[in-house]
């Protein structure tokens, strides 16, 4: 079967920056609804659509099309006293933004009464390699579809 609007596709992965660090090695399946659901990056789904189980191919993207560029607006620092406690350096904290949306923000460091704090992606304003082997495809159920996700093994449980 071939990738297609509305079919479930099971891939392995890799991730690696653009010096071929890995940044991660997929242990686990990935499977994804393909046709536009943003289950996975657009450039990943494009050079995806027409293939067939057992096809692979290593794509470059660019921080645009990927987790996006680096805002610094999203660096910011708090006073240590509205510090929830227990939370430390490497750990994330969920705020607002300017724009009231929900964001998760990244501890950076702790220096004295201050917290910094970055609201943008750990990969932001970084180009990425994405290796990926397509293992199967599948017709997507009514379900997946109207939920527009993959359900089972690798997938969303509910």
């Amino acid at each position: 079967m071939k990738i297609d609007k509305d079919t479930a596709v099971t891939l392995n992965f890799k991730v690696t920056d653009a010096t071929g660090k890995p940044l991660d090695t997929g242990s686990e399946p990935m499977v994804y609804l393909h046709g536009g659901y943003d289950n996975i990056f657009p450039k990943v789904e494009e050079a995806l659509q027409g293939q067939e189980a057992g096809y692979q191919v290593t794509l470059t993207l660019a921080a645009a099309d990927s987790f996006g560029e680096r805002d610094e607006a999203l660096v910011t620092t708090i006073d240590k006293k509205d510090f929830p406690p227990g939370v430390k350096v490497g750990g994330q904290l969920q705020g607002r933004g300017d724009d009231g949306q929900d964001i998760v923000f990244n501890v950076l460091k702790i220096k004295g009464p201050v917290v910094h704090l970055d609201g943008n992606h750990p990969l932001a304003g970084k180009e990425l390699r994405f290796t990926v082997k397509v293992l199967s495809v599948r017709a997507a159920s009514a379900e997946e579809i109207a939920h527009k996700h993959v359900h089972g093994e690798h997938g969303h449980h509910h």
